[in-house]
C-alpha cells in the first residue's frame, strides 16, 4: 500500500525488503491524542465494530458519532499487537515505554567536536542539564549505562529530501518513515529541501509543513528557488524573517524543471546575501547534461549506465567552478551541496586557499560506493544506484575520504587522483588538504523499484535518488573512525557539530553542553552492523549499501529528552518532531562587511573630473 491509511489513527507502510512484503506500521499517537496506537495492525471501522459488538448498529451517523468518541477516550493499554521488529507504542503500560523526563547516562566517554572525557551525562524535560563525573539521581530518573562506549550528540543530516515529487512520482519514505529510519541509525535532526509549489515559495512551505505533521523527531527547511520573480523576492524575505528558513537551493542542472539560468542565479545570490541566507547550488552544467543524454540515447545506450556517461565529471567541475566565481562576484558564502567527483573537490579547494567562503558537502554514497553497480546487468541492481550528481569511480570517493582527514594525507595521494591526478598530482596533495571537509550529508532521496522501474527502456527517467539517512552514522564510522582516518572528535564534527554551525542552531543542537537539546547517540565501538533492505527502516525494497557490514555500532538514541531507539527497537510518537527556526546570519558572513568595505575602497572611483571648457 502507497502512502498511508488513516483509519482509527493506524497507518500502513511499505518497508523494505527484498520481497517488497508489506509490513504494517502503527506509530503511537501524538502527545496530545490519548487513544491507544497499534503496531502491525489495521484495524478498519468494520473490524471495531466487531470488536465492540455493535455490528446491529449498522449505519447510524448517531451511534458512528458515539463510537468515534468512545474511541478517542479509551486508556492507551493494547500492547500485544507491538509485535513489528523494530517498533514499539508509546504506551504508558508498554514494556518498551521510554516517557522518562530525567535521564541519566553513566561511565561514557563524551564527545564534542572539540573534546571528550569520561563524564555522566544529566537530562530532564529535553534539555541537558549538567555534564560531569559522578552525578547522583534519584529513583525516578532512568538510568542509561555507557561504560565503554562513546556519548555524542545525535547525527544532523544537512542533505535530505522526504515526501518530494520529482520526475512524475513521489519519493518513497514521507517524514515519518525517514525520520523513522534516521533515528535508528543515530540522527536526531535533518534538513529538508522544500520545492516551491508552481514557483510559489509560501505554497510550498506550507505543503511541507503539513507533509511533517507527523514528524518524530527534529527537523528544519532549506528552500530551493525555481524561477525568479519580485514575488520570489518577497517570499524569500518572508521566509527568513518569518518562517525561520536560512538557506535556498539552486538547480543549476534539470534543465526544463528545476534548473536555473545564470542571471537567475546572479539574482539570487544578491538576495540570499541582503537576507544573511546561505546560497546553495547544485552544481551540474544542465545545458552540456542535456546533450550528453541526447548523445548517450543516439548511441543506443538507454540504461542506467547511461546516466552517469551523460554526466561526467568535467560538468560538475565546470558548474562548481562557475557558481564559485559568480558567488566571488557578490561576495557572498556558497554552499556547494553532494561534492561527487575530484574536479568539483579541486575547484571548491582553489577558492578556499584564496580565502573564500565556500562549503563543500560530500554525501555518505559518494565516499563508500563506486560506479560499476551502474553496469550491472540486472536492471534493477543498477538503478538503484542512479543519482545526480552521478555516483563517480573508486579514486574520487578516496580522494573525498582523504579531504575528510585533518592530518597528513592518505598514502593514494601521491599517486594518480584518475584521469586529473597525472595532470594535478602535486596540485592535489596539497589541494586536499586545503578543502579540508566540514560536514557530510546523505541526500536521502529513495525510491523503491517499481518507481525506479519508469525508466527501463529510458534512463533519463529513472528517478533520481538513493537512501542514505539510516546508514550514514554508521558508514562514515567505520570508514573514517574505524580506519584509523580521522578522530572520534572529528566524527562529531563532520556528523553534527558543523551542520549546526553551518545553519546557526549551535549550540542548542550538535553539542552536549549544558542548556543543549538531549539529543545524544551511544555508539558501541565494537558493535557491529550489517546494512539490509529487509532490516532498515525505510519503505523502499532497496538499499544502495546492501550487505556492507562494519564496526561501530549506534545502540542508543535519545531524542529531545526521549529515548527513541534502544535494544534495535524504535519508541516513536508522530507529531513529537519540531520544526526548528535557523536564523540568517551565521559564522559564514562574519566580516563580509568588513571585505565589501575594503573592495569599495580599492576602487579608486568614480573618478570626478572636470569638464573641458565650451
Amino acid at each position: 500500500m502507497s502512502g498511508h491509511e488513516h483509519r482509527g489513527r493506524t497507518f500502513t507502510y511499505r518497508l523494505g525488503s527484498s520481497q517488497n512484503s508489506t509490513k504494517k506500521l502503527s506509530p503511537s499517537s501524538p502527545p496530545k491524542s490519548s487513544m491507544a496506537v497499534e503496531l502491525r495492525s489495521n484495524l478498519s471501522w468494520t473490524m471495531l465494530r466487531k470488536k465492540k459488538s455493535i455490528a446491529s448498529i449498522h449505519y447510524s451517523f448517531r451511534l458512528d458519532l458515539f463510537l468515534l468518541l468512545f474511541l478517542l477516550s479509551i486508556p492507551r493499554s493494547i500492547s500485544e499487537l507491538n509485535t513489528m521488529q523494530g517498533f514499539c507504542a508509546v504506551a504508558s503500560d508498554s514494556d518498551c515505554s521510554s516517557s522518562f523526563t530525567k535521564i541519566l547516562i553513566k561511565g561514557g566517554t563524551v564527545v564534542n567536536a572539540h573534546h571528550k572525557e569520561v563524564a555522566d551525562v544529566y537530562i530532564e524535560d529535553g534539555i541537558i542539564v549538567s555534564v560531569r563525573p559522578n552525578i547522583k539521581v534519584g529513583d525516578e530518573v532512568k538510568i542509561v549505562d555507557a561504560t565503554g562506549k562513546y556519548v555524542m550528540p545525535g547525527g544532523i543530516d544537512p542533505h535530505t529530501h522526504l515526501e518530494m515529487e520529482f520526475m512524475g512520482t513521489v519519493m518513497i519514505d514521507d517524514f515519518f518513515t525517514g525520520q523513522a529510519a534516521a533515528l535508528a541509525g543515530g540522527t536526531t535532526m535533518h534538513i529538508d529541501f522544500i520545492i516551491p509549489v508552481n514557483g510559489s515559495l509560501s505554497a510550498g512551505f506550507d505543503s511541507y509543513i503539513k507533509k511533517a505533521k507527523n514528524a518524530v523527531m527534529d527537523y528544519g527547511f532549506h528552500m530551493a528557488i525555481t524561477k525568479w520573480d519580485e514575488e520570489v523576492a518577497k517570499d524569500m524575505e518572508l521566509m527568513v524573517k518569518e518562517n525561520g528558513i536560512n538557506s535556498f537551493k539552486f538547480f543549476m542542472a534539470y534543465k526544463g524543471a528545476l534548473m536555473v539560468n545564470d542571471e537567475l542565479l546572479m539574482q539570487g545570490l544578491v538576495k540570499c546575501k541582503s537576507l544573511g541566507a546561505l546560497a546553495m547550488v547544485h552544481a551540474e552544467n544542465g545545458d552540456a547534461i542535456a546533450e550528453g543524454q541526447k548523445r548517450m540515447i543516439d548511441l543506443g545506450i538507454t540504461g542506467p549506465e547511461g546516466h552517469s556517461l551523460s554526466r561526467p565529471p568535467v560538468l560538475e567541475g565546470e558548474a562548481t567552478a562557475r557558481a564559485i566565481r559568480l558567488a566571488s562576484f557578490v561576495n557572498t558564502p556558497l554552499y556547494v551541496v553532494h561534492v561527487m567527483s575530484i574536479d568539483a573537490m579541486e575547484e571548491i579547494a582553489v577558492a578556499r586557499k584564496a580565502g573564500q567562503r565556500v562549503i563543500g558537502e560530500p554525501v555518505v554514497s559518494g565516499l563508500v560506493l563506486d560506479e560499476s553497480w551502474l553496469w550491472d546487468p540486472d536492471f534493477t541492481t543498477a538503478a538503484k544506484y542512479v543519482m545526480s550528481p552521478p555516483i563517480r569511480k573508486a579514486e574520487h570517493g578516496k580522494a573525498l575520504q582523504a579531504a575528510l582527514t585533518t592530518g597528513t594525507l592518505q598514502p593514494f595521494c601521491d599517486q594518480k587522483l584518475s584521469e586529473f591526478g597525472q595532470r594535478h598530482s602535486p596540485f592535489s596533495q596539497q589541494i586536499l588538504n586545503i578543502f579540508s571537509v566540514l560536514l557530510v550529508g546523505t541526500d536521502h532521496c529513495a525510491w523503491n523499484s517499481t518507481q525506479k522501474a519508469l525508466g527501463i527502456d529510458d534512463f533519463r527517467k529513472i528517478p533520481n535518488g538513493v537512501n542514505g539517512i539510516e546508514e550514514r552514522m554508521h558508514l562514515v564510522w567505520d570508514t573514517m573512525v574505524e580506519s584509523g582516518k580521522i578522530s572520534v572528535t572529528d566524527y562529531v564534527r563532520i556528523t553534527s557539530t558543523e551542520c549546526a554551525r553551518i545553519f546557526n542552531i549551535y549550540p542548542r543542537k550538535g553539542a552536549i553542553l549544558e542548556g543543549s537539546d538531549a539529543d545524544i547517540i551511544i555508539l558501541n565501538p565494537n558493535a557491529t552492523f550489517k546494512i539490509t533492505a529487509a532490516s532498515h527502516h525505510s519503505r523502499s525494497d532497496t538499499n544502495v549499501f546492501e550487505g556492507m557490514t562494519g564496526k561501530g555500532k549506534v545502540e542508543v538514541t535519545i531524542s529531545g529528552g526521549r529515548v527513541v531507539w534502544e535494544n534495535n527497537k524504535l519508541n516513536i510518537m508522530p507529531g513529537s518532531g519540531r520544526y526548528i527556526r535557523m536564523p540568517p546570519y551565521g559564522y559564514l558572513f562574519d566580516g563580509i562587511d568588513k571585505a565589501d568595505a575594503a573592495y569599495l575602497a580599492s576602487l579608486h572611483a568614480p573618478v570626478h573630473r572636470t569638464k573641458a571648457a565650451a
